[in-house]
Order: structure tokens, then sequence, then C-alpha cells
């Protein structure tokens, strides 16, 4: 066993954290305020990291964060994490195409005409899971049945 890490709180200190468990906040956060909060408690560092399911290491690194930058180090710095590859136009411009082109499209070929217009390459999934998000139009049932794109033709090659 290292040597004791233990932190101390103030009641308005304690009272802060413990409110964050029903913030708005990340699970996180959420997460590191509980870690600081046994602390405070009495609780040993192993204990702490078994109770999460955490390396004794990561405990030790919130809890020094914690003394270092307060309330601020339960958060993640900003830039952290991958970056998108697509930007906000990009979304907008398949939203348009898919409400003002007379064809209906699926998302592996959304992915095609992004990479090809737009030099954007995502894959098929997650485009569609982007959109679905975002709460795109596109080929859901209800749309296609009451307004179709796309006009069928008999053997004649008239419009139905």
């Amino acid at each position: 066993m290292g040597s004791r890490l233990r932190v101390f709180l103030t009641k308005e200190q304690d009272k802060t954290l413990f409110n964050l468990r029903t913030a708005e906040v990340p699970q996180k956060v959420k997460d590191r305020a509980e870690v600081i909060r046994l602390s405070a408690h009495g609780w040993y560092v192993e204990k702490i990291a078994a109770h999460f399911g955490w390396t004794a290491q990561t405990v030790r690194e919130v809890l020094h964060k914690w003394e270092k930058l307060g309330l601020e180090g339960l958060w993640e710095k900003p830039g952290r994490g991958g970056k998108s590859r697509w930007a906000e136009a990009d979304m907008v411009f398949l939203e348009q195409c898919l409400e003002q082109e007379p064809r209906t499209y699926n998302s592996v070929q959304l992915a095609q005409k992004l990479e090809k217009e737009r030099s954007v390459k995502l894959s098929p999934d997650w485009l569609r899971q982007v959109l679905k998000k975002r709460g795109s139009s596109g080929n859901e049932p209800e749309k296609a049945i009451k307004e179709n794109k796309t006009q069928y033709y008999n053997t004649s090659n008239k419009p139905i």
C-alpha cells in the first residue's frame, strides 16, 4: 500500500459535490465527485478503486486533480477526444438532398454522394446514426407511403 492520500472538505464543498449526483453533468464528473466525497469520509484509495472498478492510480489522479484545481478538475479539458471529420454544412447538404431531390437514398448512397461532392468520407452506419440523431427526414416508411418520390412504371413505360 502507498502512502495515505485523503482529501478534506468543507461542508459547502461536500454539499456541492453531493448535489452533482442529480445535476445534468456527465457520468464521469459524478463519479469523480463521489470519489472525492468517499475519500473525505475516510475511505482508502484501494477501497474506492475496488468500489468503482478503477485502478488505484486513477483514484489518486482524481484526488490530486481535486487538490490542485478544485471543482474545475472534475471536468474534462476542452479538445479531448476524436475530432469530427464532418461539418454542420455537410449534414445540411445531405438533408437538402433528401428533401429536394426526386429520388430516395439509402445510407450507402448518401455516403458515396458526400464523398464525391464534398470529399468527406464517412461510413454508411455512422452517417445513418448522425442523421437519425439530428431527426433528419429520409426514407421513413410513413413518408414513403404518403409521398412516394419515385414514380413506378408498368410494362408499357407509363407512370402509374
